[in-house]
């Protein structure tokens, strides 16, 4: 009589339009069916998936359906959609699509070949997971990046000038000529180069002790058949800075790093509102910043201050 009983209030849960069906349900629970109950909730649910669907469905039709006609009215819409809840419960009733089976099968922990509901969310070891996928993913590209360079990946950063004012001086006459192609400021060109290099001091070399002369920072890309070196570099990603390991462009002087880098500038479609703003070297600088040339948000306004630095204003060529 008791499993008669709790049937018929589990037959009673299966009212869509019944608002004392959840009442029945917990009837059902208390007398300790909690099998029984937990395949009609199952159900249940995949009803209110299956009636999201047919919604949808309807909205489609309804977007194409004519406004005068007699069965578009408001009133017919609301007893469809209550026929469609009634559907949908007794669809899922009688077999349905299988994801109440799914449901059961998981919460219930009734079956070995499913895991159970406890152990699907994992957070603690999902960031392990996370963390070793990340190792894995750097240690990877660590090692593409020393097969492809045709430098070597024991590359390291040293000085190559002396002082800033042994920097200016080397550059400025490679700088001028360069310079007229983008009818840019000599001075301008060179406040670059020494953002990028430290005045000289941090000159990326090969493992031999060679200099590479990328005075620019300018990466080694796909398109780059040159000699290069690998070596860390410091990125910004959403303002926070971290190290990684690029490939940079190496050349055998200063006045070949400096035509590169004017070419680079110029063959960029990117860089073209800059080469526009060439004239005017905060202008220039902002433009480089926006198109992306380096990651560090504050770019523009360090090539500024070092441009505008006594260093480079006192300097008579």
């Amino acid at each position: 009589m008791d499993t008669m009983q709790t049937r018929s209030q589990l037959e009673m849960a299966r009212n869509a339009n019944d608002l004392g069906s959840l009442n029945s349900l917990r009837e059902a629970i208390a007398n300790g069916e909690d099998e029984q109950a937990l395949q009609e909730t199952a159900q249940q649910f995949e009803a209110i998936f299956v009636q999201m669907m047919l919604k949808s469905m309807r909205k489609a039709q309804d977007a194409l359906a004519d406004e005068n006609s007699p069965f578009n009215s408001e009133q017919v819409k609301f007893y469809r959609d209550m026929h469609d809840q009634q559907l949908a419960v007794d669809l899922t009733s009688n077999g349905g699509m299988g994801l109440a089976d799914i449901i059961v099968k998981q919460l219930g922990q009734n079956n070995p070949d499913y895991t159970p509901a406890s152990a699907i969310r994992a957070d603690g070891n999902l960031s392990s997971i996370n963390l070793q996928v990340k190792q894995q993913v750097a240690s990877a590209r660590e090692s593409v990046l020393a097969s492809a360079s045709k430098g070597t990946p024991s590359a390291y950063k040293a000085p190559l000038f002396e002082s800033r004012e042994a920097f200016v001086e080397a550059l400025y006459p490679h700088a001028e000529n360069a310079a007229r192609e983008i009818g840019a400021d000599p001075k301008a060109i060179i406040a670059q180069a020494a953002v990028e290099t430290g005045w000289g001091q941090y000159v990326i070399h090969d493992g031999e002790g060679t200099p590479s002369y990328n005075l620019f920072g300018i990466k080694a890309n796909h398109q780059w058949q040159g000699k290069q070196a690998v070596v860390d570099t410091v990125e910004y990603s959403q303002g926070i800075a971290s190290k990684q390991k690029a490939g940079f462009r190496a050349y055998d002087s200063i006045e070949a790093s400096i035509n590169d880098y004017v070419d680079f500038i110029r063959s960029g479609a990117r860089y073209q509102q800059a080469v526009d703003n060439s004239h005017n070297p905060q202008a220039y600088y902002q433009s480089l910043q926006q198109a992306g040339y380096a990651t560090d948000p504050a770019y523009a306004n360090k090539l500024m201050a070092v441009y505008q630095g006594s260093t480079l204003s006192q300097y008579n060529p």
